[in-house]
């Protein structure tokens, strides 16, 4: 069922932040891990602000740690938001 919140919607967005953090736009694919675009624990402490701004989603450090890739978060999201 599609929602609101679409998960493409998601996936542009988290892409823009992941962009903002320095990641190669062609390499955020869902099966990429944060850890292959260098992304640091920081970037996604800001990630999930960005989430739970945007889509009302809390993310704490226990989800992050389980979600390891791109794919991942973005279902994460779109399944709670």
């Amino acid at each position: 069922m599609e929602t609101a919140t679409s998960k493409d919607t998601i996936q542009q967005r988290v892409t823009e932040a992941l962009v903002e953090f320095g990641a190669e736009r062609d390499a955020i694919k869902p099966d990429a891990t944060f850890e292959s675009l260098d992304v640091d624990s920081l970037d996604l402490v800001e990630l999930a602000q960005i989430v739970e701004e945007d889509y009302g989603v809390e993310l704490r450090e226990e989800d992050l740690a389980k979600l390891d890739t791109v794919g991942k978060a973005v279902d994460y999201v779109a399944e709670r938001a």
